[in-house]
């Protein structure tokens, strides 16, 4: 397992996550899910316990005429600050509009 530093970069939150996602992709529905708990001891996992693996459930107007991978592009653009920054796995649902 790897091990947070002093060195290493700060792990991303969920309330960042959602702040970030709120800004870049004005969603409708969000939610952010920390999974990381549930992938200790699988591959990218760190000893804390959290902010590796995260789900997130999200409807856009942004989505709104694009396909599925452009749907899940717009996603990671907007979460690559927090990729590089250590987060290893996102899970992403896309949710219809209500």
């Amino acid at each position: 397992m790897s091990q947070v530093t002093a060195s290493s970069p700060q792990l991303p939150t969920v309330p960042a996550i959602e702040r970030q996602l709120r800004a870049v992709l004005q969603p409708s529905v969000l939610q952010v899910i920390d999974e990381s708990g549930d992938h200790a001891g699988h591959t990218g996992a760190n000893e804390e316990g959290f902010g590796t693996h995260f789900r997130v459930r999200i409807a856009s107007p942004m989505f709104d005429g694009k396909s599925r991978v452009a749907r899940h592009r717009l996603v990671y653009d907007a979460m690559q600050n927090f990729i590089d920054q250590g987060l290893h796995a996102l899970a992403i649902e896309i949710i219809e509009k209500p």
